[in-house]
């Protein structure tokens, strides 16, 4: 289990739900969350073979920008 965390502008509840689809598009993510209640609004995500790259695409697709901030390496399913 692999847990990314990108930097993003998503900023309310309504643009999660925007960028969400875009997300679980992606079957290597088992997990995801958006903490909009942090400075860089925080996209949390986990799973098996994750692509950064895949996800940054994702995430623009819907109209967003996400920056890889750091990789955790294999762990357990919190986010």
């Amino acid at each position: 289990m692999e847990l990314l965390k990108f930097k993003t502008n998503v900023q309310s509840q309504q643009q999660i739900e925007q960028v969400g689809p875009f997300l679980e598009k992606l079957q290597e993510i088992e997990n995801w969350k958006i903490d909009v209640g942090t400075e860089e609004n925080i996209l949390s995500i986990s799973g098996t073979n994750l692509n950064p790259q895949e996800i940054e695409n994702a995430v623009k697709m819907a109209g967003y920008t996400a920056e890889l901030l750091r990789v955790l390496g294999i762990g357990g399913q919190g986010l």
